[in-house]
């Protein structure tokens, strides 16, 4: 058997990128679509690349959920990565990738506080601390041979993630006074390309170990787990080098990303928050618990289809995502808390909930009774011990009244004493006859 070439380079071997992009390049290979396999670089002194090297970067990788109101439980060997490499104990092996002609791709996710510019490294580190310095050195290195740049896809859950890759290793190249050509290079035969990720992966399943193990027959250090449901959103269009559509990948190429990012901010990110704090009052401890309950999951629907969609713009693409939401909720193999996600709840409702109540209001002159009735049961909730966020705003909402938290432009970037009749009447309502008697009434 022929062996694949070498052909993308990807920062960070975490459960995600594996659910994700190492998947679809699988999945591109066994269709004979694609002639390429992942040489996978750890980003940080500690990770999994000795475990990943040991098992030939083979693993098993667990998708599972619900699709078109069928239980999935699949499992796929994923064979797309060649090898692992560590630039911490091997940085030569690091900057020969560079050296490869058929490297075109770099996929990337180091988590969101990845792509920083710290501005203390050296060029002659080995390797610098930052991903964006570590890049920048592999870029001077392609450089150097006279080769051409990379497609860089950024999977960092940060707005403009490509853009400000670019711009942290621009920096980077003109604070080691690396030569103008170099500049001008990194940006003309480089496209670093703004991306949307959107898979929830639940990583190694230590709870069913024994489990999935006696159903592979092999043991797996690096069995993976994730949902069904998949979106990669791409600005550029890199289809033909890159054919992730042609392999049924749900990947949209477009000049925007933007409102792809919305549409997931507003629907999924913004029904979690209007819901779990209500559902937590209630009483509930799981996501899929409230999909199970009469009552919360009947409003979790009225909210986003009378009050989320609609405000989007009740597009065909709209609609589906929601129902798409709805079924990734009810996935009954991800345990997801409530109090996880109500973490830090005050920034999360400013930036998920709010956008959608402002713009409610402005088209149909009238407040969004869903939307009033979360952000109520937001100030009820930071009442109890269970509220997590800065000891100054879990202090300020505990004790302050209605009227003096909805005016605190520093949390909510505006003034909204305009809501305080219709909050105050569902903050009331919970005080005095307690949530299941909210929640009948706004689902009246």
């Amino acid at each position: 058997m022929i062996s694949m070439k070498e052909t993308i380079i990807q920062f960070g071997e975490g459960g995600f990128l594996r659910s994700f992009a190492d998947v679809f390049v699988h999945k591109m290979n066994e269709q004979g679509l694609y002639d390429g396999k992942v040489v996978v670089v750890q980003p940080i002194a500690k990770g999994l690349i000795p475990v990943l090297n040991e098992q030939k970067g083979v693993y098993h990788q667990f998708l599972r959920g619900i699709e078109d109101g069928q239980v999935v439980n699949d499992c796929i060997e994923v064979h797309s990565i060649s090898r692992g490499v560590d630039p911490y104990t091997d940085f030569a092996e690091y900057l020969k990738l560079a050296h490869n002609p058929d490297m075109r791709v770099i996929i990337s996710n180091t988590t969101e506080a990845g792509i920083e510019y710290l501005g203390t490294e050296s060029i002659t580190d080995a390797p610098p601390k930052s991903f964006p310095a570590k890049l920048t050195v592999l870029l001077y290195e392609r450089f150097k041979q006279g080769l051409p740049g990379f497609i860089i896809l950024s999977c960092e859950l940060i707005d403009n993630n490509g853009k400000e890759l670019l711009d942290c290793v621009l920096k980077y190249a003109k604070l080691w006074e690396l030569p103008e050509e170099f500049l001008q290079w990194i940006q003309k035969e480089n496209h670093f390309c703004n991306t949307l990720v959107d898979r929830i992966c639940t990583g190694y399943p230590k709870d069913e170990v024994a489990e999935l193990t006696a159903r592979l027959g092999v043991e797996d250090k690096l069995m993976n787990t994730a949902e069904v449901f998949h979106l990669w959103v791409i600005e550029g269009d890199f289809e033909k080098e890159f054919p992730l559509q042609a392999a049924g990948i749900n990947v949209i190429w477009t000049d925007n990303v933007k409102p792809y990012k919305k549409r997931k901010v507003r629907i999924l990110n913004g029904a979690h928050t209007s819901m779990v704090l209500a559902a937590r009052l209630y009483g509930l401890s799981t996501v899929k618990e409230c999909l199970d309950d009469e009552l919360v999951g009947a409003f979790l629907d009225k909210t986003l289809t009378t009050e989320i969609i609609p405000t989007l713009g009740n597009t065909d693409e709209d609609i589906s995502f929601g129902k798409a939401v709805l079924e990734r909720f009810a996935n009954p193999f991800v345990k997801h808390q409530l109090l996880s996600i109500a973490l830090n709840s005050v920034s999360k409702f400013k930036a998920r909930v709010l956008p959608t109540i402002l713009e409610y209001y402005e088209a149909n002159n009238k407040l969004p009774k869903c939307m009033c009735f979360s952000l109520a049961a937001l100030i009820a909730f930071y009442r109890t011990d269970e509220a997590n966020d800065g000891e100054e705003i879990m202090a300020f909402m505990k004790d302050a009244s209605v009227a003096d938290i909805l005016k605190k432009e520093q949390y909510w970037g505006c003034d909204l004493s305009f809501l305080k009749e219709e909050v105050e009447k569902w903050n009331t309502l919970m005080a005095e006859q307690g949530m299941e008697a909210a929640f009948k009434e706004v689902l009246k």
